[in-house]
């Protein structure tokens, strides 16, 4: 059997706890949020909508500003592509 001196078994499981306590805390958290999404998807909005800006209000301006030009330049590459497809099929 291995021995368990010199380590802090008391500190280990204040650890564990600690950590078991946070998990039970976000559990509870993530369950409001989906009552939330569900209030709002009862009241009509679209969920993947509020999701979308919720992503997005963590970006900062540049990224955003960013993220917008590629969107654009992408749509546009794409259109631009549609056309020669269809005259080769």
């Amino acid at each position: 059997m291995t021995d368990t001196v010199g380590i802090p078994g008391n500190r280990i499981l204040s650890f564990i706890e600690r950590i078991e306590h946070i998990d039970e805390e976000l559990k509870a958290l993530n369950e409001g949020k989906k009552e939330v999404f569900s209030e709002a998807k009862g009241e009509g909005f679209d969920v993947k909508v509020l999701k979308e800006i919720l992503r997005l209000r963590k970006l900062d301006q540049d990224e955003r500003d960013e993220q917008d030009s590629l969107l654009d330049l992408y749509l546009r590459a794409i259109q631009d592509a549609a056309p020669a497809q269809a005259k080769a099929a």
